[in-house]
């Protein structure tokens, strides 16, 4: 933008949830409001774009009233400063607070967490991010899975839970995608030393009202309540924020606009800006707390191997499906005989506990499921999206304590925030190509136990290839090899032919 006037950008802000951006320039604010306009991925998939109501993007600037979430203030800076724009900032915008960091590494030693009757070491990483998120007053921390995440929820709510309790808003809330995650996150809490007296759980058959100064809640429990019922909260966590992109997810956030406090932790993001934005629009600027690799590094992560398994088809099928869509391919796959065979002998083989994630339940977890409690000895255990919270926590239970266990799970009931310490390989059944759900997967195993200092992935690829023309699963599982070559993973390939 060639600028002959110092036009000025007037900065505001409208409440806890937006700023307003104004500008006397009707060109410099559609600029603006272009900038922060982005295509959203596998947006001609959707419904919405096929039936031609959305245009298939995402707007973050409103340019008539010129709302955009308030944790995109350093890109509108960005924004205004590459265009030698002139800036006039509301002093309510700047909400920084001076805090020595040995202030809060004294506040968290004097908490005493423990786990399980043991005392916690406070790990550099985790006083960093606690101390960058009471300076800040938002965040969204990319933290990844077995980095002591709880541990810093934990620091945070403890902390904000004695600067509230004189405000009107005194109230925290904790939100997370799954039942199961509200309990483990209570349970934690109980295990780090809290009494109960303070933790409301608001899931299915619980009450949403209490006097209790921390409600922990999933968010189907609450997106449809009124702005009004979100008044009470001063702070907000939410836990696997990754998910944070769904709009009845984001109608949470932006009812919260009393709420000054806020934070998301995740250990992965797609990888897609527009995910991004929003994310550190609803919660703030992204603070990278640590990498697994470095976690890796000093051995406070379980060492992981990948096994990356291609099992080559015959040429007489990879021609019978050299023309099917995707869903068909999944479909073939799913209900493949011998490949079924191939995973259920694999499971029986491996020694420990494992789990085997799937994607299709009555296709593919059933018939799995199936066939592993007839051809195995060992201790087998089914869990999907109809498995309610308290069988769920059973499982994990019994898997704590037993290693000839294998668990069936959904992915989208055990790849994201489930901890279970004593899981020994984890096997992708299914195919994808999701960065969130890869990384988080392979999350699942990262936790040390007193008997488990390792993990192994098992990834099984299938190679359709018909006259050089690769099939889609395949194109994915090379997409998973540059994750993992991304996160400086080590992998090995192994074909068989099936």
């Amino acid at each position: 933008m060639v600028n002959q006037t110092p036009y000025k950008i007037h900065i505001s802000k409208l409440n806890e949830t937006y700023l307003v951006v104004q500008c006397d320039n009707d060109g410099v604010m559609m600029e603006m409001a272009e900038f922060f306009t982005f295509e959203v991925p596998g947006a001609k998939f959707m419904p919405q774009y096929k039936n031609r109501v959305w245009d298939g993007k995402i707007r973050l600037l409103d340019r008539r009233t010129g709302k955009i979430y308030f944790g995109l203030i350093k890109y509108i800076l960005e924004f205004c400063e590459r265009n030698e724009l002139s800036v006039v900032l509301d002093p309510q915008v700047s909400h920084k607070k001076d805090i020595d960091r040995e202030t809060i590494e004294g506040f968290i030693k004097s908490l005493k967490p423990k786990s399980r009757g043991q005392d916690l070491e406070i790990r550099d990483y985790q006083l960093n991010a606690v101390h960058h998120a009471i300076q800040n007053h938002r965040a969204l921390f990319l933290s990844p899975t077995a980095s002591g995440k709880s541990l810093i929820i934990y620091a945070i709510i403890r902390y904000y839970t004695l600067l509230l309790q004189k405000e009107e808003n005194s109230k925290i809330l904790i939100l997370v995608p799954t039942t199961s995650l509200v309990e483990q996150m209570y349970s934690d809490f109980i295990d780090y030393g809290w009494d109960d007296k303070y933790l409301h759980r608001i899931y299915q058959g619980h009450s949403k009202d209490t006097n209790k100064p921390v409600v922990i809640s999933t968010w189907q429990s609450i997106y449809k309540l009124h702005k009004s019922y979100f008044k009470q909260f001063g702070c907000i966590v939410g836990d696997e924020a990754h998910l944070f992109k769904a709009k009845s997810l984001t109608s949470v956030l932006t009812k919260l606009e009393t709420c000054k406090y806020k934070f998301g932790l995740t250990g992965t993001l797609d990888g897609t800006q527009t995910h991004r934005l929003v994310l550190e629009g609803l919660f703030g600027q992204v603070e990278k707390v640590t990498t697994t690799k470095k976690l890796m590094d000093k051995e406070t992560v379980a060492e992981l191997e990948i096994k990356c398994i291609v099992l080559k088809h015959k040429e007489e099928e990879a021609r019978q499906v050299k023309d099917f869509k995707y869903s068909e391919e999944i479909d073939y796959l799913v209900q493949h005989q011998k490949r079924n065979e191939f995973i259920t002998k694999l499971c029986n083989t491996l020694n420990g506990n494992t789990l085997c994630l799937f994607q299709l339940v009555e296709k593919h977890g059933k018939v799995l499921h199936a066939m592993l409690q007839e051809n195995s000895d060992k201790n087998i255990y089914f869990v999907f999206g109809g498995t309610d919270t308290e069988t769920r926590e059973k499982i994990r239970e019994i898997t704590e304590q037993q290693n000839n266990t294998i668990i069936v799970a959904s992915y989208g009931t055990f790849s994201t925030g489930i901890n279970i310490r004593n899981l020994h390989n984890i096997v992708f059944a299914s195919p994808s190509k999701s960065r969130v759900r890869v990384l988080q997967s392979i999350g699942r195993g990262l936790r040390k136990s007193d008997n488990k200092l390792s993990v192994r992935v098992l990834d099984i690829a299938d190679d359709l290839t018909h006259n050089e023309k690769k099939n889609f699963t395949l194109n994915h599982f090379l997409e998973r090899i540059n994750i993992y070559a991304e996160e400086e993973f080590n992998y090995q390939i192994d074909r068989i032919k099936l």
